[in-house]
């Protein structure tokens, strides 16, 4: 079978590898849909976590079992089309126990601590796979994952209706989440410096996005709510000037989720969380939001094909990679079908 690899920085292509064996407790595979993410971006560059080279990529997919035991405990049968919830937990340490299991302390996520699914076929512990309902197109699945992550954001906060929330960052967590917010009745403010997508956050229903490279975003963000700042604070982006920022955007009280995973540490002004007696939340992956996702996709409630930005055939996702790295303002999320 065929898998999209990366054997080092900036070295990517299709490559040939032995058909999975499914253990006790997996299924086997055959994926119809991966997305790339910017993870699989940071990857390909050698930026952010790395990666031990070489790697299959990917952890946004949509597969159809054709092997599962038939005790499997979630009801599953050859010829379900299922998501992939990427995050491999131990289920034994502190935080597992908790069930918190995004939290796991020797958590590994696909693509970038193991081989990923970006392959022809694919065995996985089949109490990581989520059925998918039948009125969702093939393509939309992968979005699935990174929406997930834009509502753990949301959960983390207890984001309320008539809130305002700054997001900082217009990619795809920052968008789906803007979109989130908007089905939770709050009112996002997004925050980006690409204006092309700025415009964009516009066209899906987001009523305020600022440049913060050419406009005072606190002044900004003050005058739209009436010098109290936003009740919640999202930060997308792991850029650490948008982290230190997020303490001057927040409210009395306000409540911040640090989603963007920094190249390196970043000093706050502890003086105002105190001040202020600001909740600073970190948000890592997803827990149990796999179902809610589905459904608000299905449903049409969020509008993740508004970030789709191509479907390219699976022998072209090492170019799609290699086009991302290069033009990050133009793609948002491409989906190869496999």
């Amino acid at each position: 079978m065929k898998s999209v690899g990366i054997q080092d920085v900036r070295k990517i292509a299709l490559v040939e590898g032995e058909m999975p064996r499914p253990k006790q407790g997996e299924a086997l595979l055959k994926m119809k849909m991966v997305g790339i993410c910017g993870s699989d971006i940071k990857a390909f560059t050698g930026h952010g976590t790395k990666v031990p080279f070489p790697i299959v990529i990917g952890h946004e997919g949509l597969g159809e079992i054709l092997e599962i035991s038939p005790e499997n405990t979630k009801g599953l049968a050859p010829g379900d089309l299922v998501a992939i919830d990427p995050y491999l937990y131990c289920g034994n340490c502190y935080p597992c126990t908790l069930e918190r299991t995004n939290c796991c302390e020797s958590l590994q996520c696909l693509g970038v601590h193991t081989d990923g699914c970006m392959s022809e076929y694919f065995s996985y512990p089949e109490h990581l796979l989520h059925k998918v309902p039948t009125g969702i197109p093939e393509e939309l699945v992968p979005l699935a994952e990174p929406l997930t992550i834009a509502l753990h954001a949301l959960h983390r906060t207890c984001l309320k209706a008539g809130e305002r929330i700054v997001i900082f960052g217009a990619g795809a967590i920052g968008m789906l989440s803007a979109m989130a917010s908007l089905h939770y009745g709050a009112d996002p403010i997004v925050v980006d410096v690409v204006p092309e997508r700025l415009k964009f956050a516009k066209s899906l229903g987001v009523r305020h996005a600022f440049n913060s490279r050419i406009q005072n975003i606190a002044a900004e963000i003050s005058a739209v709510t009436n010098g109290r700042m936003a009740e919640v604070v999202m930060e997308a982006t792991g850029a650490n000037t948008c982290i230190h920022d997020t303490i001057a955007m927040a409210s009395y009280c306000g409540r911040i989720a640090l989603t963007g995973w920094p190249d390196g540490e970043t000093s706050i002004d502890t003086f105002s969380v105190t001040r202020k007696e600001l909740q600073l939340y970190g948000s890592r992956n997803s827990k149990n939001e796999f179902t809610e996702a589905l459904e608000l996709i299905e449903q049409g409630k969020v509008n993740v094909r508004a970030i789709l930005s191509e479907v390219v055939p699976f022998d072209q996702l090492p170019d799609a990679v290699e086009r991302m790295a290069a033009n990050p303002g133009k793609y948002i999320k491409i989906v190869g079908r496999v």
